[in-house]
């Protein structure tokens, strides 16, 4: 194997490039427990019908369990565990055909997807490594020990040999008679969606996931050459979640059209939603149907089938949740909340999710820091498909739910909270799954997420979040519903903190425009979004209309919210930063001056509107001329932002950017410019050298360098 990329396939034959893992058609063919079962008709070659015309790339689990083998080393089990359709088998096909082929071993292949299937397989292992008619009778009839017989027989075989258990999925019916053991003679390789190791005691356990973008691309295109370009099937592979099963079935489906043939682009474009696992499951050879394990919609079933059977409804129930939200890392933090009674008891949780694990239907994973669970797209796409349609009302309000409990209530301005990026992609997941009756709640969460990010200063986030969410609620409340309004309106403001003035602009007027005719001027989202409006056009050198926006967003706070309340008084700490030094000291008959004192009595000194009115307190002492003042009141600000948000937060390199001003006003230039130079060298890396914010900074440390 050169692991070349020329690879192609002819009739029914598959060709899989990977360096990870890998996955083939399968022919299984199941009888139900205590069934009449004559035995398979071989166990000398794998059943899994037709192996690849070529396996390349095989990575480093197939190089290890080679060298393995190879070595001679007998008394050895490895289990080869992952979700299904990952290719666990196809490893076990390659890795048998090469030992029986290469190296002259004996290869014996066993379903062992249940009792009857194991037990059959098993005997007939034992017939071919020498075991007479009538002790395999005697096994049979149970007059003697099966698995005694069978491992005797294993001992005493005068060639080496590769056992493969296949889909051994109830790992449970190997210690009925104790199917699962070791022998000096050969080696025994285990495939299986249970990964919990106490279920394997002494093997060596190795993870089979999905592939990598490459290789997965690769797999598309040797079974669908003409389809399209490695790009437009590496796009479609990232849609499939790059599992091996779904690649196969797309690349099986885009090779057999004839008429009308599809492109992977047109392909692609067709994968969303329910209709998007049928479309992958048309790929299906005719022989494949009956069974459920060659279906993406349907090889999962087999589990929740079985999660009914031992009791575990439960853990069918969490899986159905789980569908609700993205195929990203969830914090196992937002399945720890009372809310999700509603779906299954809050006491099983635990049990159900160790049941997923246990079967390879999630995973836990390390996400910046915080221990999440995750599960596979196609997977979760299937399991929502297949949800009764009188469960999915609890469903909704459960996922909404225990994401509100997950987002801050009164989002605050603070550092960077890498768990509610995390939240990111749930928001909108969860909005695409609801009907109706939950998207006004849906909407209202995914908003406040939105806030909670903006003011973490992930602006990136924050508007895409807001922007998602509005577009997906609008279908079901509308494009003027009041929270799809507000919902703009916050992705506005995001558009303004990424230094995209002229989209802000357009977005904030539009929808202020529309709240004020529905609601009215005096209207607190319409007061938001005048505040919003007139940050862009402050920042756009039109002070006087947003001077005048500004006193409007006072007085319809003022009117609606009151004179205390942290938003009004936010609103009036603007004007001491607008204003024009002449009218900061008329404004109010005065007391404009005075609102830190306020702020501080109302909200306390630590409060971020108190702390806000004094920087831009600061700020209008700086236009008076008071140096001293100034120099004094925003150093003292600074230093509280930086022990609160740390040093990279906005917030704070705008403190210090006006310290840099009262510095250089005092004659202190040295102190000044090396303030400024940190202010744009922090700026220049988290908004980019083009942001109007760093321009504006290199502009000021330009100013005070000499000619």
């Amino acid at each position: 194997m050169t692991g070349g990329t020329d690879g192609h396939a002819e009739d029914h034959g598959r060709v899989y490039q990977s360096r990870g893992d890998q996955h083939i058609t399968e022919h299984h063919h199941y009888r139900s427990e205590g069934a009449e079962h004559g035995g398979p008709d071989s166990v000398r070659r794998p059943a899994v019908g037709r192996c690849p015309v070529a396996l390349r790339d095989r990575g480093e689990v197939m190089e290890r369990l080679r060298e393995s083998v190879g070595a001679e080393r007998g008394g050895r089990v490895y289990v080869l565990y992952g979700m299904g359709g990952s290719g666990k088998t196809a490893v076990a096909c390659a890795l048998f055909d090469e030992v029986t082929g290469d190296q002259g071993r004996v290869g014996l292949w066993v379903n062992a997807a249940d009792r009857a299937s194991l037990r059959a397989g098993m005997l007939a292992v034992a017939a071919d490594r020498g075991a007479a008619d009538g002790e395999l009778l005697a096994a049979r009839n149970g007059l003697r020990p099966a698995a005694d017989l069978v491992w005797r027989y294993l001992d005493r075989s005068a060639e080496p040999w590769l056992l493969v258990l296949d889909n051994t999925d109830e790992p449970e019916i190997l210690r009925d008679g104790n199917w699962l053991r070791t022998s000096p003679r050969g080696t025994v390789l285990v495939t299986t969606r249970r990964a919990a190791a106490r279920w394997w005691p002494g093997a060596e356990l190795q993870h089979i996931g999905v592939l990598p973008r490459e290789d997965a691309a690769l797999v598309l295109r040797d079974l669908a050459p003409h389809s399209g370009t490695p790009e437009q099937a590496a796009r479609v592979a990232d849609r499939l979640g790059r599992l091996p099963l779904a690649l196969t079935l797309a690349g099986g489906f885009l090779s057999h059209q004839v008429i009308d043939p599809w492109t992977m682009d047109a392909y692609g474009d067709q994968l969303d939603g329910d209709e998007g696992v049928r479309l992958i499951d048309r790929g299906a050879e005719a022989l494949s149907q009956a069974d459920p394990r060659h279906l993406v919609g349907l090889t999962w079933q087999l589990t929740l089938d079985a999660f009914e059977e031992r009791g575990l409804p439960e853990a069918a129930a969490l899986l159905r949740l789980l569908a609700r939200f993205a195929a990203e890392p969830l914090p196992l933090a937002v399945l720890n909340h009372a809310g999700i009674g509603a779906v299954l008891p809050r006491a099983r949780t635990e049990t159900a999710l160790r049941a997923l694990l246990d079967q390879s239907l999630s995973e836990l994973v390390d996400a910046e820091g915080t221990r999440c669970v995750q599960s596979h797209g196609i997977l979760l796409d299937s399991v929502s498909a297949a949800t009764p349609a009188d469960l999915v009302p609890a469903l909704d309000t459960t996922a909404v739910r225990l994401l509100d409990a997950a987002v801050p209530a009164a989002p605050d301005a603070g550092p960077h909270d890498p768990r509610l990026r995390l939240l990111v992609p749930h928001a909108p997941a969860v909005l695409r799954h609801i009907g109706m009756a939950s998207a006004a709640e849906a909407l209202a969460v995914a908003t406040r997420l939105a806030v909670a990010l903006h003011r973490t200063g992930d602006y990136l986030s924050a508007r895409e979040t807001a922007r998602t969410a509005a577009d997906l609620a609008r279908r079901h409340l509308g494009a003027d519903h009041r929270m799809v309004l507000a919902a703009r309106s916050r992705a506005g403001r995001a558009l303004f903190r990424l230094g995209r003035y002229a989209e802000a602009e357009a977005e904030l007027r539009a929808v202020r425009d529309i709240q004020e005719r529905l609601f009215g001027a005096g209207d607190p989202d319409t007061a938001d979004s005048c505040y919003g409006l007139q940050l862009v056009l402050a920042n756009l050198g039109r002070r006087e209309e947003a001077v005048a926006l500004l006193r409007d967003t006072v007085a319809g706070r003022r009117s609606a919210l009151g004179p205390a309340h942290p938003l009004t008084l936010r609103a009036r700490a603007g004007l001491l930063e607008m204003l024009p030094a002449a009218d900061v000291v008329t404004e109010e008959g005065g007391a404009l001056l005075a609102l830190p004192s306020e702020c501080e009595r109302l909200l306390g000194p630590d409060h971020t509107v108190t702390l806000g009115a004094r920087h831009n307190h600061a700020w209008a002492l700086y236009l008076l001329g008071r140096f001293e003042e100034a120099d004094r009141g925003i150093r003292q600000v600074a230093e509280a932002y930086v022990r609160r948000f740390g040093p990279e937060y906005p917030v704070v390199l705008a403190a210090r950017q006006l310290l840099s001003r009262t510095r250089a006003a005092l004659g202190h230039m040295a102190e000044a410019t090396a303030l400024m130079t940190d202010v744009v060298e922090r700026r220049e890396r988290g908004l980019g050298p083009g942001h109007p914010f760093t321009v504006a900074s290199r502009r000021l440390l330009d100013s005070y360098r000499p000619g």
